[in-house]
């Protein structure tokens, strides 16, 4: 991963593309990007007709936006440019029938 750090250390910058992509499920590949101590943040691409392959349950707030495509979760739909919040204790798994790619965020607890 090639990151770029400013001289003052509180800021890091890293291209996407540099992050080696894992296979999440069939169809499904993740990024995980840098995180701190509050947050950490990671980009997904889904195949098109993939899903996550488990409920995926919060104990603190997740966010994602969707960058490209469309996403379904249970009978809604998030097409390119919605940014989708989710409360600690929700539960989602998410689908596409298109392929999509999102940019998510999730916060992680304080102590």
């Amino acid at each position: 991963m090639s990151e770029i750090e400013n001289p003052n250390a509180l800021v890091t910058a890293l291209h996407v593309d540099d992050v080696a992509p894992m296979e999440v499920a069939l169809g499904i590949v993740r990024r995980r990007l840098t995180g701190t101590e509050y947050a950490r943040a990671w980009l997904i691409d889904f195949a098109p007709g993939s899903q996550w392959p488990e409920v995926d349950v919060h104990a603190t707030e997740e966010r994602y936006y969707v960058l490209d495509g469309e996403v379904i979760e249970g009978s809604d739909r998030y097409g390119a440019g919605t940014y989708v919040v989710f409360a600690p204790g929700s539960r989602h798994r998410p689908r596409t029938e298109t392929g999509a790619r999102i940019l998510g965020i999730s916060l992680l607890p304080t102590t």
